[in-house]
């Protein structure tokens, strides 16, 4: 499998992937909605709360832009606690001819396609800056009490806006944000005893059974699979 990827905005960035001979991957939640484009099909990927697998066919090549931080909602229209764990085609979000010239337009360049849509929707439909906001402060891995104070709303009304711009809440939001911390550290040999200390977790068996409920496997096995593909 080859993977290449390149930020073209805060909290927007411009991916492919070609698949290889094994064409299931397990997809990781990270809070984002992506936009995407198979060589067929132009959908959009919502948020998970938890991995989930993902099949295709060997040799398959897909084009995205991943969008975190509230980008998605904004350049939608939709709310991200409709799309969890769920894929749609962009028509069925986008009536009108939108969606039908972006499919034709797409076909002949995909990467250059989906950066120019992005420019030019992106100053019409500026994204909420709570997003950002939200996504920093789970990032220091504060309370949802330290994070609604810091922000000036109630935690209710907090966790309303979390689920709008993530599709989950704020404590879920922090759970996914530390996930994708843990397993930057232990791919830079931080030995688990630190990796625990240092993203929050009581100790290791905290962050095994974090991983495990989040991921569906062990963290030894999830990196097996990350150094295959």
């Amino acid at each position: 499998m080859s993977y290449q990827e390149r930020r073209i905005a805060p909290g927007v960035t411009l991916w492919q992937r070609t698949t290889g001979s094994g064409s299931r991957i397990r997809i990781l939640p990270d809070g984002c909605l992506d936009l995407l484009w198979d060589g067929d099909r132009l959908q959009v990927a919502g948020p998970d709360a938890v991995a989930r697998m993902h099949d295709s066919a060997p040799g398959t090549t897909f084009t995205g832009l991943r969008f975190a931080a509230g980008w998605g909602p904004a350049l939608l229209g939709v709310s991200a606690e409709e799309l969890v764990g769920r894929t749609f085609d962009l028509s069925e979000l986008l009536p009108g001819p939108q969606a039908p010239d972006l499919q034709r337009r797409i076909v002949a360049e995909p990467a250059q396609t989906l950066g120019r849509w992005f420019e030019e929707h992106a100053e019409r439909r500026p994204v909420d800056p709570l997003g950002p906001q939200l996504l920093a402060l789970a990032r220091t891995g504060v309370p949802v009490s330290a994070a609604a104070a810091s922000t000036g709303y109630s935690a209710r009304h907090l966790q309303r806006r979390s689920l709008r711009l993530f599709g989950y809440g704020v404590r879920h939001l922090g759970r996914i944000v530390r996930l994708e911390q843990a397993l930057a550290a232990v791919r830079r040999d931080v030995p688990l005893v630190d990796v625990a200390a240092g993203c929050g977790y009581s100790d290791q068996a905290h962050l095994a059974r974090d991983v495990k409920a989040l991921t569906g496997t062990t963290l030894t096995d999830l990196l097996r699979e990350s150094a295959g593909g």
